[in-house]
């Protein structure tokens, strides 16, 4: 491949060339991917040690967590380490990997987001059914299916982008292997590579946010229907949670990849990217412990 020849490494743009800030960028980000990293091990461990938490809502919720913890180890720990040593290189099949990882668990996490409401949806829609409809066969196939969709996903972005030319700059404009910097770099026309990720991030994008908002409409519906001021409270605090994750994950990923030009540079490009893959694994877990009694009580007894 041409690009393999002629390009056997890229340079990752850091946030600084200033030693003492990037000491300051590595000070202020390690705290972040510990906690964010803990965080989604402890929501694991928690179902995991937890027999009243073995339903499909935790289910999908380890598989979440799981997703965040290895999406934000895919870019973090390398941004640190380049931070730390002064050292912005990454090879040719790093680069390949890193892209291949953020898009397989970039797809998972909003994949599996979906899945979520769907469950809620079963779970208050058909109370009496949800057993029967949510059975472990339909949860396993579901997640299996989530993967393998990912992961063919991944295939044809990291392939397609990865047969581009790569022979005039290697310097990526972002602290981690992004698609969107790739193909402003390569000197191969990229017009199909862009309307490939374009495509299929609408198409994907389109698809989870009305499975996602359609069965919350139904929900709702169902919810002022209920007589019991309890039972709404009880519906409306299982939902909560998983809407406040769905809406900042596509708000993130949004703002990231389809903002307008004005606000577009490379500072901006930079802090848009670390939002976009440290804030939702960071804050997910938070979300769900501080709105999950059952994981709190379990956490508690677990820290004894």
């Amino acid at each position: 491949m041409v690009n393999q020849t002629r390009i056997t490494k890229f340079i990752l743009l850091g946030f600084s060339d200033i030693r003492e800030l990037q000491y300051l960028y590595f000070a202020v980000l390690f705290p972040i991917y510990v906690i964010a990293l803990t965080g989604n091990l402890l929501v694991i461990t928690a179902v995991v040690q937890n027999p009243k938490l073995h339903n499909p809502m935790y289910f999908f919720l380890v598989n979440l967590s799981l997703v965040d913890a290895c999406y934000i180890s895919t870019t973090v720990p390398k941004s640190l380490d380049h931070s730390l040593r002064n050292y912005k290189e990454i090879s040719f099949w790093g680069c390949v990997t890193q892209v291949a990882l953020v898009v397989t668990l970039v797809t998972a996490e909003v994949i599996f987001l979906t899945a979520m409401a769907y469950d809620r949806y079963v779970a208050i829609c058909y109370p009496l059914q949800y057993q029967l409809i949510m059975n472990w066969n339909t949860c396993f196939q579901m997640a299996a299916a989530v993967w393998i969709a990912s992961i063919i996903c991944a295939l044809i972005q990291t392939t397609q982008t990865f047969k581009l030319d790569f022979c005039q700059s290697n310097i990526i404009k972002q602290y981690f292997c992004d698609i969107p910097q790739l193909l402003s770099i390569s000197c191969t026309n990229t017009i199909m590579n862009k309307k490939l990720l374009c495509g299929l991030t609408v198409i994907i994008g389109s698809f989870c946010i009305l499975s996602v908002f359609i069965p919350y409409g139904l929900i709702l519906s169902a919810v002022f229907k209920m007589q019991s001021i309890r039972s709404r409270q009880k519906a409306i605090s299982t939902c909560i949670p998983h809407l406040t994750v769905f809406s900042l994950f596509a708000l993130t990923a949004l703002f990231s990849y389809f903002r307008p030009r004005a606000l577009s540079s490379p500072l901006t490009d930079l802090l848009t990217g670390l939002l976009y893959t440290v804030l939702p694994p960071l804050m997910n877990p938070i979300i769900y412990t501080l709105r999950n009694k059952d994981i709190q009580l379990t956490l508690s007894k677990l820290s004894k």
